[in-house]
């Protein structure tokens, strides 16, 4: 439906590119949006998405690279016996040390410069006192800011010896990923993204967390559009090219249900079970996509 240099080819029947739900015929096809311009004039009108050039991708696709070196390290460093707030301090100094602003510090009051989230910790965890130990699971969700451009990846990583059960999650939730990937592609809509995502989860006896969701990203931290995991077929914003995106869906191991901790930002699942998430920024090109933090 979305052709090379972001001409719309959209049959008067085909649903309208802006996302409305409504034919072609009956939504824009009396504003003339013959190309990128008129496109990137559209979305930004319609969801107040703005769609990324050239210039811009390669500037969050550098960020991306330091995101991905700066999980790296914390995978090379992580161990049992380390506090959360080493974390923090490893992913603070690298940063700056690389000519880049952490994201999340003083986010909207965010303490730290880094989510560090353990087994029944969903997101947004606070680096602190908490040790790790032999057998969890710890997600460790990375923004950084490169020359005014931002990237956002996670992992949840492996400490030591897993149980059946963080197994199973760590397994599930890195699938999740990849199968919400697999629909990141002109014509597909947001919808088929958590849709996708939503059937294998549940299929495999786990859930979707539904608080939290993917977002645009780039130009700031937190853009349009929302990119939840969980949803129908053919539902929501339809997808073009230069949309850039998170991807990054968060699997219980148990029921869907969560609450937040009395610091105001760690969520944690409500029956205790495990919590886990795998995170990339994605940019819609002309015939698929592309992961600007690839792993």
């Amino acid at each position: 439906m979305f052709l090379k240099n972001n001409k719309i080819k959209v049959g008067r029947n085909d649903p309208c590119p802006c996302g409305s739900g409504l034919k072609y015929k009956k939504c824009c096809l009396g504003k003339k949006v013959p190309g990128a311009n008129s496109l990137k004039e559209l979305y930004f009108q319609k969801h107040k998405i703005r769609l990324k050039g050239e210039k811009d991708i390669e500037g969050i696709r550098n960020a991306g690279r330091l995101v991905l070196d700066t999980l790296d390290l914390v995978e090379a460093k992580i161990r049992p016996g380390m506090r959360t707030d080493e974390i923090n301090t490893l992913v603070h100094e690298f940063t700056i040390k690389n000519g880049a602003i952490p994201a999340p510090l003083n986010y909207k009051g965010f303490p730290k410069s880094v989510c560090v989230s353990a087994n029944e910790v969903i997101c947004h965890g606070i680096p602190g006192e908490r040790v790790v130990v032999e057998g969890d699971i710890v997600n460790v969700d990375i923004t950084s800011v490169l020359k005014g451009y931002y990237a956002d990846a996670s992992k949840t990583f492996c400490v030591g010896t897993l149980g059946a059960d963080a197994k199973k999650i760590v397994r599930v939730a890195r699938e999740c990923l990849r199968l919400g990937m697999t629909q990141v592609q002109p014509g597909n809509t947001i919808g088929d993204i958590g849709w996708t995502i939503q059937t294998y989860a549940e299929g495999q006896g786990c859930s979707v967390v539904r608080e939290f969701v993917g977002h645009g990203v780039g130009f700031e931290f937190h853009e349009p559009p929302q990119v939840p995991h969980y949803g129908r077929k053919g539902q929501g914003v339809r997808l073009v090219a230069g949309m850039v995106f998170t991807v990054e869906p968060m699997i219980n191991l148990g029921k869907k249900d969560l609450r937040i901790l009395e610091d105001k930002w760690t969520a944690v699942t409500a029956d205790a079970s495990l919590s886990a998430q795998f995170e990339q920024t994605l940019l819609v090109t002309e015939d698929g996509f592309e992961s600007l933090t690839p792993f």
